[in-house]
C-alpha cells in the first residue's frame, strides 16, 4: 500500500510507527488580555487574586492552592487527564507544556464548544493560547498539522464540536513559550459555547462562557537524562507535540483510567550516510541503518521488568493491519521485547521493540548511565526497525502517565522535511537529508522535537 503510515496505534499504544509527527509544538507563544464576557473586570480581579499570594503565583511567588476558580454553573465540566506537569525546553528553542483535559457535558441537553482559551490562572484575562475552529475539528487535517485536537473517548477524531448529553470529549493541549519568564505557574480554561446555564428542568441552551479546570503546570522540573542510543543521524519520529501522530494522540483506557503514557515518547530511527533509512533489500531488517544498534541506559537505575521472546517482524508489514499477526497481539507484547528501568525519583524509562536475544539485563539488575542494555529491533506492533523510548511516572508501560524530560547533550543536525516524510511508504524509502544543517549545533538539556535530526555522543 503506498503512503501508508508504518507506525499506527493499537489499543491506544502507538507502538511503533514511524511516519511523522510535528517538528515542534506549534502553539502561539504570544499572549493577549481580555475580560471574559461572563465576568466584569472587578470579578476577574477578585477571582484571580483569591488571596494576596495568588495574584503573584504566575510570576514566581505564592501557591496555586490560593487561586480560586469563580463560582458558576458549568454544564460542561473540565478535568485534567494528566498528572500536574512542568515545562521543558525543546530543540526548537521554545519552552513547552503539554497535557490533556476531559470535557464532560453533565446535563441532559446538548452543548457546543466554540472556543477554549487557556489562560494564566493568576491573571485570567491573560490568554496564553486559543483552541477553536480547525484546531479542534478539521476533516482535511494532515499528519503533523495543528488540528483535530478534540477527540471522542479515548482518541477518535471528533467530527463536530457538539458534546451530547452525558458525553465526554478529550482535548490535547500544547503550549509553547519563547522565554522562561513567560511561563505560568498554573492555567485555567475559559470555555465559550452554548449549553444550559442553570440546573432547572426547563433550561434551554444559551450562549455561555466561564472559567474552569485549574491545573498546575509548575509541579517540578524535567528530568535530565542521557540519550538511549549512540551515534549520528538519529531522527526523533513521532515526537512532541502534534496530536496527528502516534504518541501525542495515544490516550487509552487502561487500569481503570484514561491515560497517555506516551505523551512525550520518541521512536528513534537512524539515517545512513546517504540520508536514507535503509540500503538494499527493504524487506530485510539487516538492510536498515539502525537494526542491531546498541541501546543504552539513560541513567543509573534498577531494571524492574523485561520481555525477550518475540521474533523479528518482516519490514513493511504492520502487525495490527495483518489479520493473522493482529490476532497474536496482546497488551503484554504490543510493544515488542522491552526493558523498564527505575531511574529514581518515581520515574521509569521504557525501551521498546528490542531485538530478541539481545537483552543484557534482567529484573533486579543495577545499571549505569550509558551501559549497553540491548540492541535495537523490530518486534511487537512495528513495521520497520526502530527504538521506542519514553519516561513515565510508574513501572507499568500501560498504566503510567508520560513525563516530559530533556537530554543532557547532543548535536542538533536539522529537520526531516515533513512533506517528504508524509510521502514515504511503509518501508520509509527515500532520502531525508534536505533539511540537514551544514554544521550541527551543540545542544544541552533539551528534548529533540519531532523529526529533529540529532547526533549523540559515541
Amino acid at each position: 500500500m503506498r503512503n501508508r503510515n508504518p507506525f499506527r496505534q493499537i489499543g491506544g499504544l502507538a507502538t511503533a510507527a514511524v511516519l511523522l509527527a510535528a517538528a515542534a509544538c506549534s502553539s502561539d507563544s504570544g499572549t493577549s488580555t481580555s475580560t471574559p464576557p461572563g465576568l466584569t473586570t472587578a470579578e476577574v480581579s477578585t477571582a484571580a487574586a483569591g488571596t494576596a499570594s495568588a495574584s503573584t503565583a504566575a510570576n514566581g511567588g505564592g501557591s496555586i492552592d490560593t487561586i480560586r476558580v469563580p463560582d458558576a454553573f458549568t454544564a460542561v465540566t473540565v478535568r485534567s487527564l494528566s498528572t500536574p506537569t512542568y515545562p521543558f525546553k525543546g530543540s526548537d528553542g521554545k519552552y513547552h507544556i503539554a497535557y490533556d483535559i476531559e470535557l464532560t457535558n453533565a446535563t441532559s441537553s446538548p452543548a457546543v464548544i466554540e472556543k477554549i482559551d487557556v489562560v494564566d490562572a493568576a491573571s485570567p484575562t491573560t490568554v496564553i493560547d486559543t483552541y477553536s475552529g480547525l484546531r479542534l475539528v478539521d476533516p482535511a487535517c494532515l499528519k503533523g498539522d495543528d488540528c483535530n485536537r478534540l477527540r471522542l473517548l479515548p482518541r477518535t477524531r471528533a467530527t463536530n464540536t457538539e458534546i451530547g448529553p452525558q458525553e465526554s470529549r478529550i482535548v490535547y493541549i500544547d503550549l509553547a513559550f519563547d522565554t522562561e519568564d513567560q511561563l505560568p505557574k498554573a492555567v485555567m480554561h475559559h470555555l465559550y459555547g452554548t449549553a444550559i446555564d442553570n440546573p432547572t428542568p426547563k433550561a434551554m441552551p444559551v450562549a455561555v462562557d466561564y472559567l474552569a479546570g485549574l491545573f498546575d503546570v509548575s509541579a517540578g522540573t524535567p528530568r535530565v537524562i542521557g540519550p538511549p542510543v549512540k551515534g549520528d543521524g538519529w531522527v526523533a519520529v513521532n515526537g512532541c507535540c502534534m496530536p496527528g501522530f502516534a504518541h501525542r494522540g495515544s490516550m487509552a483506557q487502561f487500569n481503570g483510567m484514561l491515560i497517555n503514557s506516551q505523551r512525550f515518547a520518541i521512536d528513534w530511527k537512524q539515517l545512513n550516510q546517504s540520508g536514507a533509512f535503509f540500503e538494499g533489500d527493504q524487506t530485510k531488517n539487516e538492510s536498515y541503518a539502525d537494526y542491531g544498534a546498541e541501546v543504552i541506559a539513560v541513567a543509573d537505575g534498577t531494571i524492574t521488568s523485561t520481555l525477550d521472546e518475540l521474533v523479528p517482524n518482516t519490514p513493511g508489514v504492520l502487525n495490527s493491519e495483518d489479520p493473522v499477526l493482529a490476532a497474536q497481539l496482546t497488551i503484554n507484547n504490543v510493544d515488542g521485547n522491552f526493558i523498564i528501568q527505575d531511574i529514581g525519583e518515581g520515574q521509569y524509562g521504557f525501551y521498546a521493540h528490542l531485538q530478541m536475544g539481545s537483552l543484557l539485563v534482567k529484573p533486579g539488575d543495577k545499571v549505569k548511565k550509558g551501559q549497553v542494555i540491548a540492541n535495537l529491533g523490530n518486534t511487537g506492533n512495528s513495521s520497520v526497525p526502530h527504538m521506542h523510548f519514553h519516561l513515565m511516572n510508574g513501572p507499568s508501560a500501560l498504566g503510567s502517565d508520560g513525563l516530559p524530560y530533556e537530554i543532557d547533550v547532543f548535536e542538533y543536525a536539522g529537520q526531516v522535511d515533513l512533506t517528504e516524510y508524509r510521502a514515504a511508504d511503509a518501508y520509509l524509502a527515500g532520502t531525508f537529508s534536505s533539511g540537514r544543517l551544514a554544521t550541527p549545533e551543540p545542544r544541552t538539556d533539551e528534548l529533540p522535537m519531532s523529526l529533529s535530526i540529532v547526533n549523540f555522543p559515541g
